[in-house]
C-alpha cells in the first residue's frame, strides 16, 4: 500500500511538472522565441514576413527544430487527401501553412491560386469570385518569395488572362516579368504575344512574334540530330500564328491607317449594330430568367451578366477592380457582399438563361438592399472571327441604341455596356413583390414572337433558306 501510495504521489508531482514545463515553454514561446524568431529567422525575405498571430509559438518550435520543411511536406501530403474528398474548405488552411513554414514551394503557391480562384463554385459551376483578390494577393506573394524564377510570375499572369479575363494591362505587366526570368519554358513566352494583342499593343505582339521566331529558329538548327521533337514545333507554332496575325492585321486595315489610310474599305465599316437588349425576370426567389437580343449571327458569343451589390467596393463597369482589393491573402470571402457573374450564350440572336442562386445561401448572402445587374461584352476578349468585324478596339461595332455603347469602361476602346437597377424585395420576391413576378428590363427590350425552345438545336440565319 505504502508503495502504491509513494508511485501515485510521484505520478501526481510528475504530472504537475509537465504541465508546468508545458505552460513555461508557452510562455517562453509566445513572449520570448517567437518574436525574436520571427523578426530575425522567418523563413521569408526581410521586410515581407508572412507569420501571422495564426501561427503558434509551437508551431514554429518544428521550425526552429529544423522541422519546418518535413511539417510543410506532411501537410500537404494531407491536403491532397482532402482534394480527393472535394473537402475543399479544409484545404485553405493548409495552403496557408504550408506557405508560411516553406514559402519556396511554389506548387502550393501555384495550387493554391487555382484552387481559390476556380474550385469554390455554386450548384451550376459558377466561381465564387469575391475570392479573386486572394488569388491575386497570394499569387503576388509567391513571386515575391521566389523572384528568381518565372514560376509565379506566369501564374498570376495566366489568371489575370483567363480567369479575370478583361484586365489585360494587369496580365501583361505580369508576364513580362516573367519573361524577364532566364529560366522561362520557350513555348510560355508566346503568351506574351498573345497579352499584348489584348492589350491593343498590336505592334509590339508583331515585335515580339519575330523575335521569338529568330530564336526558335536559331535552337532548332543548334540541334543537328533533330531529336527534340518540342523545339520544331515551337517554331512552327511561332511561325504559323505570326503569319495568322499578320494575315489579320492586312484584313482589318491596321497596315493601311499606318500608312495615313483610313478603315474605310475594310470589314470594321460601316460598324456593325449588335443590337443589344435585356429583360430580367424573378421567377423564383433569388432565380432570374435573362432574356435578350444580340444580332450577332456567328455562334460561340457570350454576353458577360453580372449581378452585384450597387456598392460592391472597387466596382468598375462590368467588374472589380480586383487589383485594388488584392490587399492580402483571406481565408473567408466577404460574407456580406453578394457578386455573381455568368457567360449568356448566344444562339440564334437571342440568349436566354435561368440562373439560379437559390441554392448557395453563403454565395448569394443579398445583405445589402440595392443591386445592379450589368450586361458587358469586350471586343478583344471575343473569338477572332467575331473580332475581324468588331476590330481590337470594338470600332467595327455600334448600337441603334447609343447608351449601350461605351468608351469610358477601359481605356482605348469601345465595349457594349448596359445596366439595370435591382431591389432585395424584388430578388427576394418580399414586400409589394410577394404576388408579383419583378421584371426589369433596359428601354429598347425587343420582345420576339419566335419560339425556340422546341428547336434549340436549329440556326435560324436571316437570308439562308430553312431545310426542309
Amino acid at each position: 500500500m505504502g508503495s502504491f501510495e509513494t508511485k501515485k504521489a510521484f505520478r501526481s508531482k510528475l504530472a504537475v511538472a509537465a504541465a508546468g514545463l508545458f505552460v513555461g515553454q508557452a510562455v517562453i514561446g509566445n513572449l520570448g522565441v517567437f518574436p525574436g524568431w520571427s523578426k530575425n529567422y522567418s523563413p521569408v525575405k526581410e521586410g515581407k514576413s508572412l507569420v501571422s498571430a495564426s501561427l503558434s509559438a509551437d508551431q514554429m518550435l518544428f521550425a526552429l527544430a529544423g522541422f519546418r520543411e518535413l511539417i510543410a511536406g506532411i501537410l500537404w501530403v494531407r491536403a491532397d487527401s482532402f482534394f480527393e474528398t472535394g473537402n475543399y474548405d479544409a484545404i485553405l488552411p493548409i495552403i496557408r501553412l504550408v506557405t508560411m513554414l516553406d514559402p519556396h514551394q511554389i506548387d502550393v503557391y501555384a495550387t493554391g491560386m487555382w484552387h481559390i480562384g476556380y474550385n469554390f463554385t455554386d450548384e451550376d459551376q459558377r466561381s465564387d469570385r469575391r475570392y479573386l483578390p486572394s488569388a491575386v494577393a497570394l499569387g503576388t506573394e509567391g513571386a515575391e518569395q521566389n523572384p528568381k524564377t518565372y514560376e509565379m510570375f506566369f501564374e498570376t499572369a495566366w489568371l489575370w488572362y483567363h480567369k479575370i479575363e478583361d484586365n489585360y494591362p494587369a496580365a501583361v505587366k505580369w508576364m513580362e516579368e516573367a519573361h524577364k526570368r532566364v529560366d522561362i519554358m520557350p513555348a510560355r513566352r508566346n503568351l506574351l504575344c498573345r497579352l499584348y494583342e489584348r492589350n491593343g499593343q498590336v505592334d509590339k505582339s508583331v515585335e515580339l512574334w519575330y523575335t521569338l521566331s529568330d530564336e526558335a529558329v536559331k535552337l532548332y538548327e543548334m540541334d543537328k540530330q533533330r531529336r527534340n521533337y518540342s523545339l520544331r514545333t515551337n517554331r512552327d507554332t511561332i511561325e504559323s500564328n505570326l503569319d495568322t496575325l499578320l494575315v489579320r492585321m492586312s484584313q482589318r486595315g491596321f497596315f493601311n491607317q499606318k500608312a495615313g489610310g483610313s478603315f474605310t474599305d475594310y470589314d470594321t465599316n460601316p460598324p456593325f449594330d449588335v443590337g443589344f437588349s435585356a429583360k430580367v425576370s424573378v421567377v423564383d426567389e433569388k432565380v432570374l430568367k435573362v432574356q435578350g437580343t444580340w444580332n450577332v449571327l456567328a455562334i460561340g458569343s457570350r454576353l458577360r451578366c453580372v449581378l452585384r451589390d450597387a456598392d460592391y467596393p472597387d466596382a468598375i463597369k462590368g467588374s472589380v477592380d480586383w487589383e485594388a482589393q488584392a490587399k492580402g491573402v483571406s481565408l473567408d470571402p466577404p460574407k456580406d457582399r453578394t457578386y455573381m457573374q455568368e457567360g449568356l450564350f448566344v444562339r440564334n440572336q437571342r440568349f436566354d438563361k435561368k440562373i439560379d442562386m437559390s441554392r448557395d445561401p453563403t454565395m448569394y448572402p443579398m445583405v445589402g438592399k440595392n443591386y445592379v445587374l450589368e450586361f458587358y461584352y469586350n471586343p478583344r476578349s471575343a473569338p477572332a472571327h467575331i473580332q475581324d468585324k468588331f476590330g481590337w478596339n470594338g470600332e467595327g461595332m455600334t448600337d441603334k441604341y447609343l447608351a449601350n455603347m461605351s468608351t469610358d469602361a477601359r481605356p482605348g476602346m469601345k465595349v457594349l455596356y448596359a445596366s439595370i437597377p435591382i431591389t432585395k424585395e424584388q430578388l427576394l420576391l418580399r414586400g409589394e413583390w410577394t404576388d408579383k413576378v419583378p421584371v426589369v428590363k433596359t428601354p429598347n427590350y425587343i420582345e420576339t414572337d419566335k419560339n425556340y425552345s422546341d428547336s434549340k438545336d436549329k440556326l435560324d440565319i436571316p437570308g439562308l433558306p430553312a431545310k426542309k
